[in-house]
């Protein structure tokens, strides 16, 4: 069965999840992201890659990291890139999704960037897209609900390969609140389709789906034991604005417990590197003398985003 974010010649035509992608297209948009990490250096930051072409940004959901990097990126690559201010626009007076999409259409959409707190949302979108004969616009899902965040987990992938080259050594380890975190489903596909052969996860029972074994991975819920000799520590948001009904005693128990401290993190190799898709909650999820230390790359991470926002708009626009 064809994979609807694919064209029949195997091109990418939307990015909505990494679930199911192949190998090949995952490595394929880390390799393009490569030379683009060197545009920031230039003194003249611009490809033509997207020119003509009309980005329009639409988040339901508030955003800073992953809405500015979107539009830096497509401003790199030459496009019209338009935000629109979902506080102000008319789904606040009765509009519906799709007929805001139809008015966006009519406007020159060549792309859409989508946050939705509504798992399924992007997809719904693609679908409305190609149901209308519209399938020539792209859609890239910037965050869904519980279900995906496809270009933080292939920011991800790029920061781990810049640092650890080959994804068959390694043993990660994901921390924290991966019921709630669309980033961890994300990561976790990644990890398993580009070959890591132990995915560790580490939670409290009440922050971990039921059958969170299903995905491929080790189940810990002791931090300290499933630390041990990691090479990857990748630490999830407390995603307090998701959680209904008290799933953990207090957010300094959880850090005792779950919290990344120098103590904790000494117990995995000695050169593993730690990952934070932000933002942190300093004190809570990590301890600032990690979060600020030598083996934290953090800020890599929001650099590396951009061009592997790049990589991915430039696929898209080359498959439509």
């Amino acid at each position: 069965m064809l994979n609807p974010q694919l064209t029949k010649d195997g091109r990418l035509r939307h990015l909505i999840t990494l679930d199911g992608l192949p190998k090949a297209i995952l490595t394929e948009i880390l390799d393009i992201a490569a030379p683009f990490t060197e545009v920031a250096e230039r003194e003249v930051k611009k490809l033509p890659l997207l020119r003509g072409k009309s980005v329009f940004n639409v988040f339901f959901e508030n955003s800073t990291r992953t809405r500015t990097t979107f539009e830096i990126a497509a401003k790199r690559l030459s496009a019209d890139v338009i935000n629109l201010n979902v506080a102000t626009s008319s789904t606040n007076k009765g509009e519906t999704l799709l007929d805001t999409v139809d008015n966006l259409c009519a406007m020159g959409a060549d792309m859409f960037v989508m946050r939705h707190a509504s798992s399924g949302a992007p997809y719904l979108l693609a679908q409305h897209l190609r149901n209308t004969g519209r399938d020539h616009i792209s859609v890239v899902n910037a965050g869904d609900g519980r279900h995906a965040h496809p270009t933080q987990g292939l920011l991800d992938m790029y920061t781990i390969r810049h640092y650890k080259q080959d994804f068959t050594r390694l043993t990660v380890a994901v921390v924290g609140d991966v019921l709630h975190s669309r980033v961890a489903r994300s990561e976790i596909a990644a990890l398993t389709t580009l070959g890591v052969p132990e995915v560790r996860v580490i939670g409290p029972k009440t922050l971990l789906p039921t059958d969170v074994e299903r995905m491929g991975v080790r189940v810990f819920h002791d931090m300290e034991e499933g630390l041990k000799g990691v090479d990857v520590v990748m630490m999830l948001r407390l995603q307090n604005e998701r959680m209904q009904g008290a799933l953990l005693p207090s957010s300094q128990e959880y850090f005792k417990c779950y919290g990344l401290t120098e103590e904790k993190l000494a117990l995995a190799a000695k050169d593993a590197i730690v990952l934070h898709p932000g933002p942190m909650n300093r004190g809570v999820e990590i301890d600032s003398a990690v979060a600020d230390g030598a083996n934290a790359v953090i800020l890599p991470q929001v650099t590396f985003g951009i061009a592997v926002r790049m990589a991915v708009m430039s696929m898209l626009a080359a498959g439509n």
